[in-house]
């Protein structure tokens, strides 16, 4: 017979177990609840990331001025379209990478420059305005120059926008000479020019030379450099070759 102890005993566990309850549903529910609550806050997060992402047109319009500095509306239409019509956003886009998109609606033009900074540095006139340290070198810069006087001449017979400025390597030549002196070697000249032909299409001034040896001239040349030090380049280039010509024919005996 139990003792009066293991009554005791037994009566406790027995009010232990009835304070207990059965389990409470609730709180097996627990974990599934916050479960859910978070895959629909990462569900919402994603949705969010979707909505805040910039427009697929616009990012293509971007991506291409940050690849070629430029659009043509006569090489990409849709995009230039685009790019006219969602400027405001566009420049928005650019804005934290210092660069401004301008158009030029005339010539068909959508190009990248330096977005003007908050400081009063002088900007250097010799730099190029897609990419802020890349520069064109002398013998660059003088063709520049000179394909600018051949598209300022086309549009001043054509009318302002009008494409189809061509010009012939063998009319560059001659006029580079003048600036630059004589290599005295014909081949050589022409792979100069050539070369630097095939620099300045990478900026997007000049197209490949076709199958006369011609190029056409691009819009963008009118954007690229002041054309008042483009003038004094010319002049003070054509005086010093002329007067290295003068010290030449003192010194000949």
């Amino acid at each position: 017979m139990a003792g009066v102890f293991d009554r005791i005993v037994k009566q406790q566990d027995m009010d232990e177990t009835s304070e207990e309850g059965p389990p409470n549903q609730f709180q097996e529910q627990a974990p599934q609840v916050q479960e859910n609550e978070a895959l629909d806050a990462a569900g919402e997060e994603i949705n969010t990331e979707a909505t805040a992402r910039t427009d697929v047109k616009l990012r293509e319009v971007a991506q291409e001025l940050l690849r070629m500095g430029l659009l043509e509306e006569t090489q990409r239409p849709h995009l230039y379209r685009a790019a006219l019509v969602a400027m405001a956003r566009l420049n928005a886009t650019l804005e934290p990478l210092d660069l401004i998109a301008r158009a030029d609606e005339v010539r068909g033009l959508v190009f990248l420059a330096v977005r003007p900074g908050d400081t009063d540095e002088p900007q250097d006139d010799w730099s190029h305005p897609l990419v802020r340290k890349q520069r064109l070198n002398l013998e660059q810069t003088l063709l520049v120059a000179i394909l600018r006087q051949y598209f300022i001449a086309h549009e001043q017979d054509a009318g302002t926008g009008a494409g189809d400025a061509m010009v012939a390597v063998d009319e560059l030549i001659p006029q580079m000479q003048v600036y630059l002196g004589e290599s005295g070697s014909e081949a050589r000249e022409r792979t100069r020019a050539l070369q630097l032909l095939d620099q300045l299409k990478g900026h997007g001034l000049v197209s490949a030379p076709d199958s006369h040896e011609r190029v056409a001239i691009r819009p963008m040349i009118a954007h690229l450099a002041n054309p008042e030090n483009l003038t004094a380049l010319l002049y003070e280039l054509k005086a010093r070759v002329a007067a290295e010509s003068s010290d030449h024919g003192e010194n000949a005996p």
